[in-house]
């Protein structure tokens, strides 16, 4: 995260490193959303003074570059006519939020705030969610069969962000939006899965149905819980031979270490080891700094695709250092930390 160049001299993220090109594609402000989050992660971590600059540097890219003050919202990429996206929206205020937690600026908290209040005024239907709105206007853009166009219950995941605003503003109005958001996505979850017949595309779907996994957590839901972890881990072994992501390895094992601190759902060691064995599959040993470290983000037929992407990277990351704190009986972890 901090030598592979990921990190761009702006601040912000890449969405991925393309290995057989040897370039980073374009600054996501997603993505720099959750890289702020991994970096204050490992400064929690570690108290290394690098990654604390670090998720400042992204921060301040997302607080005074990708943020719109006009619009208050932050669109999906800084180019004029971009629209704004409900789930990266919640994705950055969770980054701003971790980063706030680790130095108590107030310029995040606000940033973090005022983006909450525009996701609760723009996306909302009298049924569902918008996943995307274009801008200036704030009109719904028209659904599409494809899981990050059409409401569904990964949406909760960014929801959290409500979730974690009404603990630090006590503004009942974030409450009030994510206990709504929590009956969409509940009422959504019978049929998001498989929800389209190509098993690769299925594998797709299962990473946006872990993001539902994470966000039930701050629920207490334990039957929802206890039935959705073990249908997620049966479509990943079904499928990953075929095609695997790394992040959905580490959703749902990171989802089984909180769902048993937290006492809802006790943890399957045997297959909790054996997801944490297949993530290290995914993890580049390499004299090149863009790639050592770093996670794949898949593998098609046993053979890794050439991405090195940083969200894979901080999902894996975090749940190897949980997996390896449970190990040690040093597992402790709050729920606010998820990257």
């Amino acid at each position: 995260m901090l030598q592979s160049g990921i990190q761009e001299n702006s601040g912000g993220v890449a969405r991925y490193y393309l290995a057989a090109e040897a370039r980073n594609l374009p600054v996501s402000t997603e993505i720099t959303g959750y890289a702020a989050s991994t970096f204050a992660f490992l400064y929690e971590r570690t108290a290394d003074a690098r990654y604390l600059e670090a998720a400042v540097r992204a921060q301040q890219f997302l607080t005074r570059q990708a943020w719109d003050e006009s619009l208050r919202i932050f669109p999906f990429e800084t180019s004029p006519g971009s629209p704004a996206y409900f789930f990266d929206c919640g994705i950055i205020v969770r980054g701003l939020l971790a980063v706030w937690r680790i130095t108590r600026d107030q310029e995040p908290l606000d940033i973090a705030y005022a983006c909450g209040r525009s996701m609760g005024r723009d996306f909302f239907s009298d049924s569902a969610i918008h996943p995307v709105i274009s801008l200036p206007d704030r009109e719904p853009l028209p659904y599409e069969k494809r899981w990050s166009r059409e409401p569904g219950c990964f949406l909760l995941k960014s929801a959290l962000a409500w979730h974690q605003l009404a603990e630090i503003t006590a503004d009942s109005r974030f409450s009030e939006w994510w206990e709504r958001a929590l009956e969409f996505a509940v009422s959504n979850d019978p049929q998001f899965l498989p929800g389209v017949d190509e098993r690769i595309r299925v594998m797709d779907r299962l990473h946006a149905y872990s993001y539902y996994l994470e966000a039930l957590l701050a629920t207490g839901r334990a039957s929802l819980l206890a039935a959705g972890i073990p249908r997620a881990a049966g479509y990943l072994r079904e499928i990953a031979p075929q095609f695997g992501r790394s992040d959905v390895y580490a959703q749902v094992l990171r989802v089984r270490l909180l769902a048993d601190s937290l006492s809802l759902v006790p943890l399957d060691d045997a297959a909790a080891a054996e997801e944490a064995r297949s993530l290290s599959d995914y993890q580049y040993q390499s004299d090149d700094p863009r790639l050592d470290g770093g996670y794949c983000f898949g593998s098609r037929d046993g053979e890794l695709l050439p991405f090195a992407n940083p969200v894979s990277t901080g999902f894996c990351l975090q749940a190897m250092e949980w997996w390896h704190d449970r190990a040690a009986g040093q597992f402790d972890a709050a729920l606010d930390q998820l990257i």
